[in-house]
Protein backbone atom coordinates (compact mmCIF):
# COMPACT_ATOMS: atom_id res chain seq x y z
CA UNK A 1 0.00 0.00 0.00
CA UNK A 2 2.51 2.72 0.90
CA UNK A 3 4.58 1.24 -2.25
CA UNK A 4 1.74 2.16 -4.35
CA UNK A 5 0.54 5.42 -2.82
CA UNK A 6 3.98 6.26 -3.04
CA UNK A 7 4.10 5.51 -6.71
CA UNK A 8 0.84 6.64 -7.33
CA UNK A 9 1.86 10.39 -6.30
CA UNK A 10 5.64 10.16 -8.09
CA UNK A 11 4.25 11.39 -11.60
CA UNK A 12 2.55 14.38 -9.91
CA UNK A 13 5.61 15.72 -8.59
CA UNK A 14 7.64 14.94 -11.37
CA UNK A 15 5.54 16.48 -13.22
CA UNK A 16 5.00 19.56 -11.48
CA UNK A 17 8.75 19.82 -11.06
CA UNK A 18 8.62 19.59 -14.77
CA UNK A 19 6.56 22.62 -14.76
CA UNK A 20 8.12 24.76 -12.48
CA UNK A 21 11.46 24.14 -14.36
CA UNK A 22 9.72 25.04 -17.68
CA UNK A 23 7.79 28.12 -16.09
CA UNK A 24 11.42 29.25 -14.86
CA UNK A 25 13.02 28.69 -18.27
CA UNK A 26 10.34 31.22 -19.78
CA UNK A 27 10.38 33.95 -17.64
CA UNK A 28 14.02 33.91 -17.72
CA UNK A 29 14.06 33.84 -21.75
CA UNK A 30 11.25 36.91 -21.57
CA UNK A 31 13.11 38.81 -19.24
CA UNK A 32 16.73 38.52 -21.41
CA UNK A 33 14.21 39.54 -24.39
CA UNK A 34 12.59 42.54 -22.82
CA UNK A 35 16.39 43.52 -21.86
CA UNK A 36 17.19 43.29 -25.28
CA UNK A 37 14.67 45.49 -26.71
CA UNK A 38 15.19 47.81 -24.01
CA UNK A 39 19.02 48.34 -25.18
CA UNK A 40 17.66 48.76 -28.40
CA UNK A 41 14.67 51.54 -27.27
CA UNK A 42 17.24 53.30 -25.02
CA UNK A 43 20.48 53.66 -28.04
CA UNK A 44 17.53 54.80 -30.30
CA UNK A 45 16.58 57.55 -27.70
CA UNK A 46 19.81 58.78 -27.03
CA UNK A 47 21.03 59.16 -30.62
CA UNK A 48 17.28 60.94 -31.02
CA UNK A 49 18.18 63.11 -28.01
CA UNK A 50 21.80 63.91 -29.64
CA UNK A 51 20.53 64.37 -33.23
CA UNK A 52 17.87 66.91 -31.92
CA UNK A 53 20.37 68.93 -30.14
CA UNK A 54 23.17 68.77 -32.60
CA UNK A 55 20.89 69.28 -35.89
CA UNK A 56 18.38 72.17 -33.96
CA UNK A 57 21.31 74.87 -34.23
CA UNK A 58 22.01 74.21 -37.92
CA UNK A 59 18.37 74.17 -38.46
CA UNK A 60 17.87 77.80 -36.78
CA UNK A 61 20.72 78.62 -39.37
CA UNK A 62 18.84 77.55 -42.61
CA UNK A 63 16.16 79.21 -41.35
CA UNK A 64 17.63 82.69 -40.32
CA UNK A 65 19.50 82.64 -44.04
CA UNK A 66 15.85 82.50 -45.81
CA UNK A 67 14.25 85.10 -43.99
CA UNK A 68 16.93 87.53 -44.84
CA UNK A 69 16.14 86.86 -48.66
CA UNK A 70 12.61 88.92 -48.38
CA UNK A 71 14.22 91.71 -46.89
CA UNK A 72 16.43 92.17 -49.53
CA UNK A 73 13.59 92.37 -51.66
CA UNK A 74 11.48 94.69 -49.65
CA UNK A 75 14.66 96.79 -49.81
CA UNK A 76 14.98 97.39 -53.42
CA UNK A 77 11.81 99.25 -54.12
CA UNK A 78 10.73 100.46 -57.73
CA UNK A 79 11.66 103.98 -56.99
CA UNK A 80 15.47 103.13 -58.22
CA UNK A 81 16.93 103.44 -61.75
CA UNK A 82 17.55 101.04 -64.24
CA UNK A 83 21.40 100.76 -63.87
CA UNK A 84 20.83 100.95 -60.18
CA UNK A 85 18.16 97.78 -60.12
CA UNK A 86 20.66 95.76 -62.08
CA UNK A 87 23.49 96.54 -59.71
CA UNK A 88 20.68 95.58 -56.92
CA UNK A 89 20.30 92.56 -58.83
CA UNK A 90 24.10 91.57 -59.68
CA UNK A 91 24.51 92.04 -55.95
CA UNK A 92 21.35 89.94 -54.54
CA UNK A 93 22.17 87.03 -56.73
CA UNK A 94 25.07 85.96 -54.30
CA UNK A 95 22.63 86.41 -51.12
CA UNK A 96 20.01 84.23 -52.93
CA UNK A 97 22.96 81.42 -53.48
CA UNK A 98 24.25 81.81 -50.02
CA UNK A 99 20.74 80.60 -48.12
CA UNK A 100 21.47 77.33 -50.39
CA UNK A 101 25.47 77.07 -49.26
CA UNK A 102 23.85 77.71 -45.87
CA UNK A 103 21.50 75.01 -45.79
CA UNK A 104 24.05 72.37 -47.60
CA UNK A 105 26.73 72.83 -44.69
CA UNK A 106 24.23 72.62 -42.14
CA UNK A 107 22.87 69.08 -43.75
CA UNK A 108 26.21 68.02 -44.16
CA UNK A 109 27.01 69.17 -40.36
CA UNK A 110 23.80 67.29 -39.50
CA UNK A 111 24.94 64.06 -41.24
CA UNK A 112 28.20 64.31 -39.70
CA UNK A 113 27.17 64.41 -36.16
CA UNK A 114 24.62 61.70 -36.69
CA UNK A 115 27.91 59.58 -38.07
CA UNK A 116 29.98 60.54 -34.49
CA UNK A 117 26.92 59.41 -32.55
CA UNK A 118 26.72 55.99 -34.29
CA UNK A 119 30.26 55.80 -33.40
CA UNK A 120 30.25 57.15 -29.77
CA UNK A 121 26.83 55.01 -29.24
CA UNK A 122 29.31 52.03 -30.51
CA UNK A 123 31.83 53.23 -27.43
CA UNK A 124 29.18 53.10 -25.06
CA UNK A 125 28.46 49.21 -25.64
CA UNK A 126 31.61 48.47 -25.97
CA UNK A 127 32.70 49.79 -22.90
CA UNK A 128 29.32 48.23 -20.74
CA UNK A 129 30.74 44.90 -22.98
CA UNK A 130 33.60 45.25 -21.70
CA UNK A 131 32.95 45.83 -18.22
CA UNK A 132 31.03 42.18 -18.75
CA UNK A 133 34.09 40.66 -19.53
CA UNK A 134 35.72 42.26 -16.64
CA UNK A 135 32.82 40.87 -14.05
CA UNK A 136 33.11 37.31 -15.67
CA UNK A 137 37.29 37.28 -15.54
CA UNK A 138 37.26 38.13 -11.79
CA UNK A 139 34.08 35.94 -10.70
CA UNK A 140 36.54 33.02 -13.05
CA UNK A 141 39.75 33.97 -10.72
CA UNK A 142 37.29 33.91 -7.27
CA UNK A 143 36.94 29.87 -8.49
CA UNK A 144 40.86 29.23 -9.19
CA UNK A 145 43.65 30.64 -10.50
CA UNK A 146 43.28 27.64 -13.55
CA UNK A 147 39.62 28.84 -14.40
CA UNK A 148 40.45 32.21 -14.30
CA UNK A 149 43.47 31.54 -16.88
CA UNK A 150 41.39 30.26 -19.10
CA UNK A 151 38.41 32.67 -19.24
CA UNK A 152 40.46 35.25 -19.64
CA UNK A 153 42.46 33.81 -22.57
CA UNK A 154 38.64 32.87 -23.80
CA UNK A 155 38.08 35.97 -23.51
CA UNK A 156 41.04 37.33 -25.61
CA UNK A 157 40.19 35.16 -28.23
CA UNK A 158 36.81 36.46 -28.79
CA UNK A 159 37.51 40.16 -28.05
CA UNK A 160 40.27 40.61 -30.99
CA UNK A 161 37.90 40.20 -33.66
CA UNK A 162 35.29 42.47 -31.77
CA UNK A 163 37.70 45.03 -31.03
CA UNK A 164 38.82 45.28 -34.78
CA UNK A 165 34.97 45.53 -36.16
CA UNK A 166 34.89 47.84 -33.50
CA UNK A 167 38.02 50.06 -34.72
CA UNK A 168 36.63 49.66 -38.42
CA UNK A 169 33.07 51.17 -36.70
CA UNK A 170 34.82 53.86 -35.45
CA UNK A 171 36.98 54.71 -38.64
CA UNK A 172 33.94 54.46 -40.55
CA UNK A 173 32.10 56.92 -38.41
CA UNK A 174 34.14 59.84 -38.95
CA UNK A 175 37.11 58.95 -35.90
CA UNK A 176 40.98 59.41 -37.23
CA UNK A 177 42.93 55.78 -37.16
CA UNK A 178 44.76 57.34 -33.79
CA UNK A 179 42.03 58.53 -32.28
CA UNK A 180 40.16 55.33 -33.00
CA UNK A 181 42.97 53.41 -30.95
CA UNK A 182 42.66 55.84 -28.63
CA UNK A 183 39.05 55.14 -27.86
CA UNK A 184 39.19 51.68 -28.10
CA UNK A 185 42.08 51.94 -25.11
CA UNK A 186 39.86 53.64 -23.35
CA UNK A 187 36.95 50.81 -23.33
CA UNK A 188 39.48 48.33 -22.10
CA UNK A 189 39.28 50.23 -18.62
CA UNK A 190 35.78 49.11 -18.60
CA UNK A 191 36.84 45.65 -18.16
CA UNK A 192 39.53 46.26 -15.39
CA UNK A 193 36.39 47.91 -13.64
CA UNK A 194 34.15 45.26 -13.96
CA UNK A 195 36.88 42.67 -13.33
CA UNK A 196 37.91 45.21 -9.62
CA UNK A 197 33.69 44.81 -9.12
CA UNK A 198 33.43 41.38 -9.32
CA UNK A 199 36.96 40.47 -6.98
CA UNK A 200 35.32 43.23 -4.18
CA UNK A 201 31.81 42.29 -4.71
CA UNK A 202 31.10 38.31 -5.17
CA UNK A 203 28.14 37.39 -6.83
CA UNK A 204 27.72 40.09 -8.99
CA UNK A 205 28.03 38.08 -12.02
CA UNK A 206 25.04 37.05 -11.56
CA UNK A 207 23.47 40.24 -12.35
CA UNK A 208 25.28 40.50 -15.40
CA UNK A 209 23.97 37.72 -16.91
CA UNK A 210 20.67 38.82 -15.89
CA UNK A 211 20.22 42.34 -17.50
CA UNK A 212 23.83 43.82 -18.46
CA UNK A 213 24.60 41.51 -20.85
CA UNK A 214 21.26 41.26 -22.89
CA UNK A 215 20.90 45.07 -22.67
CA UNK A 216 24.46 45.24 -24.22
CA UNK A 217 23.41 43.07 -26.68
CA UNK A 218 20.38 45.00 -27.93
CA UNK A 219 22.95 48.21 -28.17
CA UNK A 220 24.89 45.98 -30.54
CA UNK A 221 22.13 45.38 -32.53
CA UNK A 222 20.92 48.75 -33.15
CA UNK A 223 24.43 49.87 -33.89
CA UNK A 224 24.35 47.40 -36.39
CA UNK A 225 21.32 47.76 -37.69
CA UNK A 226 21.58 51.66 -38.10
CA UNK A 227 25.02 51.95 -38.98
CA UNK A 228 26.84 49.71 -39.98
CA UNK A 229 24.05 48.06 -42.60
CA UNK A 230 23.57 50.87 -44.16
CA UNK A 231 27.08 51.64 -45.07
CA UNK A 232 27.03 48.41 -46.75
CA UNK A 233 24.60 48.48 -48.79
CA UNK A 234 26.13 51.82 -50.65
CA UNK A 235 28.11 49.82 -52.50
CA UNK A 236 26.42 47.64 -54.83
CA UNK A 237 29.70 46.22 -56.90
CA UNK A 238 29.30 42.59 -56.98
CA UNK A 239 32.75 41.74 -55.57
CA UNK A 240 32.23 44.12 -52.69
CA UNK A 241 28.74 42.57 -52.15
CA UNK A 242 30.33 38.94 -51.94
CA UNK A 243 32.91 39.93 -49.61
CA UNK A 244 30.95 41.35 -47.55
CA UNK A 245 28.48 38.47 -47.41
CA UNK A 246 31.39 36.32 -46.73
CA UNK A 247 32.90 38.52 -44.12
CA UNK A 248 29.27 38.18 -42.31
CA UNK A 249 29.43 34.48 -42.42
CA UNK A 250 32.63 34.07 -40.62
CA UNK A 251 32.23 36.52 -38.22
CA UNK A 252 28.77 34.18 -37.10
CA UNK A 253 31.05 31.02 -37.75
CA UNK A 254 33.64 32.58 -35.41
CA UNK A 255 31.10 33.13 -32.50
CA UNK A 256 29.61 30.07 -32.96
CA UNK A 257 33.01 27.82 -32.00
CA UNK A 258 33.88 30.49 -29.71
CA UNK A 259 30.28 30.35 -28.15
CA UNK A 260 30.98 26.63 -28.29
CA UNK A 261 34.27 25.63 -26.72
CA UNK A 262 33.86 28.72 -24.22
Amino acid sequence: MEGGHAHSHSPTVSAGHGHSHQGQDHQRMMAVGLWVLAGIVAFLVVEKFVRHVKGGHGHGHSHGGHSHAPKAKSSSGEEDNGPQERKAGKARAPDKAAPKKRGQESEEQTQESTMKVSGYLNLAADLTHNFTDGLAIGASFLAGAGVGAVTTLTVLLHEVPHEVGDFAILVQSGCSKRKAMKLQLLTALGALAGTACSLLAEGIGEAATAWILPFTAGGFIYVGTVSVIPELLRDAAPLQSLLEVLGLVCGVAMMVLIAHYE
